[in-house]
């Protein structure tokens, strides 16, 4: 069965939300620039809402390690996404800090792109059109890649059927996909996890 993480989570109706839907993983985003940033603090008060078999991963954009490794020792976060320009070094750096799985993100804009995702130490890789651009990436891209990955970018009701009927991903990511004015959308998380679990609607009458 293939994965969902619903990501930047800001509220606790949001949270509430993803438990009912029950998503495999949940993302807060610590990169102060975006608009769905969390500080640790709010993150936290989040986590403690959320239900404990849904998993909350962090995503960070060029943090310091010992910050990221502070969080998932703290159990704030069970996951650490990296989303900048950590390169091998930095993965190393952190894999002494922590025993937590780590996600690396990797923005596909051609077939090397495939290539440097695959050769990764990271536990699991993502596969994006770029930081939070809501786009949609050439699927095509991924007709030979090796390992497992979470897709990325540009998701959302109308297309996640599709990509997962002509893909064959470990996880789906979504995040604008799933709002309205910028703000998580009940119905909406509700019709992406739906169209996961039962693509295309039920056949019968």
């Amino acid at each position: 069965m293939i994965k969902i993480k619903l990501c930047g989570l800001t509220r606790p109706c949001d949270i509430e939300a993803a438990n009912e839907l029950r998503p495999e993983y949940i993302g807060f985003v610590f990169a102060p620039k975006s608009k769905r940033y969390v500080t640790a603090e709010k993150a936290a008060e989040l986590k403690k809402a959320l239900a404990p078999e849904i998993l909350a991963v962090g995503v960070f954009v060029n943090e310091t390690p010992e910050i990221v490794a502070e969080l998932l020792s703290q159990g704030v976060i069970d996951l650490a996404q990296l989303h900048g320009s950590e390169d091998e070094d930095y993965i190393a750096r952190l894999r002494k800090l922590t025993d937590k799985p780590i996600i690396k993100a990797f923005t596909i804009h051609e077939e090397r792109n495939i290539k440097a995702a695959e050769m990764s130490t990271a536990d699991y890789i993502l596969l994006d059109s770029g930081a939070g651009t809501g786009k949609v990436f050439d699927w095509a891209l991924l007709k030979c890649i090796q390992r497992p990955y979470f897709l990325a970018g540009g998701l959302d009701v109308h297309n996640v059927g599709e990509a997962t009927k002509v893909l064959d991903p470990y996880a789906v990511d979504v995040s604008s996909g799933i709002e309205t004015h910028g703000v998580k959308d009940k119905e909406k998380m509700a019709a992406f996890v739906k169209e996961v679990r039962n693509p295309g609607g039920s056949s019968n009458p």
